[in-house]
């Protein structure tokens, strides 16, 4: 955690990754609204709260700002698959579409780290984010895979195509089951929130959606399960 004016100003020109940023709601600091502003151009969540909170989580001096560190060192993706490519790779990314439960965010990147996931790419709101319980939840594979944290998944989508990656979402509305997918080369594929799946946005975007095939009557899994048996399925084609 990062207090105060000038260590949170220091650790954004510096280009450290972080998580979040507190800062007082009536605040008449003008640099306090300047850092907040800035902070959330670089596409930093932000959150205006009362001064009692400020208080509460930090008893020192914060003069109205508060940070959080993240536990990775966020990518970009417009630097993440260039840099696949320069390496003669076929980008195997993962895009997760507001997944809100930082458990189910662990275990896709550990079952990501395990099938060879070349980045995992998630939004920088609603959704979780990398926190401590979900480094710890993965057991050390958010340390390990390059996390790409966006702005907006939409653009990410469309500079993905552009640059010759094949994306596909995870959709129980498809006809296509995970078999009957032939595709081995440059791909990403998009998991979506545990309540709602992909946006329908993103569906609209993809160059196709695949369901994996159920024979119970409840029809639906753990997203965090989902996505383990679709990147086997495609780390198996890929190989």
């Amino acid at each position: 955690m990062l207090y105060g004016l000038h260590p949170i100003k220091e650790a954004l020109d510096s280009g450290k990754s972080i998580e979040k940023i507190l800062f007082q709601r009536d605040t008449t600091n003008t640099e306090v609204r300047k850092i907040a502003g800035e902070a959330a151009k670089m596409g930093i969540p932000t959150s205006k709260v009362p001064l009692v909170k400020l208080n509460k989580i930090c008893g020192k001096n914060h003069q109205g700002i508060i940070a959080f560190q993240s536990p990775v060192q966020y990518q970009s993706v417009e630097n993440i698959v260039p840099f696949l490519y320069d390496e003669g790779k076929m980008p195997f990314l993962l895009i997760l579409d507001r997944i809100t439960d930082v458990g189910n965010l662990g275990a896709i990147a550990r079952s990501a780290e395990c099938f060879g996931v070349d980045a995992l790419i998630i939004p920088n709101h609603d959704a979780a984010q990398v926190t401590p319980d979900a480094v710890k939840t993965s057991s050390g594979a958010l340390q390990k895979i390059p996390v790409c944290r966006e702005k907006n998944l939409e653009e990410v989508v469309r500079f993905l195509k552009d640059s010759g990656v094949a994306v596909y979402a995870a959709s129980e509305k498809s006809s296509t089951q995970f078999e009957e997918m032939e595709q081995n080369g440059p791909v990403a594929l998009i998991m979506g929130a545990e309540d709602q799946g992909v946006d329908a946005k993103l569906l609209q975007l993809c160059d196709g959606l695949i369901q994996i095939p159920m024979k119970g009557s409840i029809q639906s899994l753990n997203v965090s399960v989902a996505a383990g048996i679709l990147l086997y399925e495609f780390s198996k084609k890929r190989d």
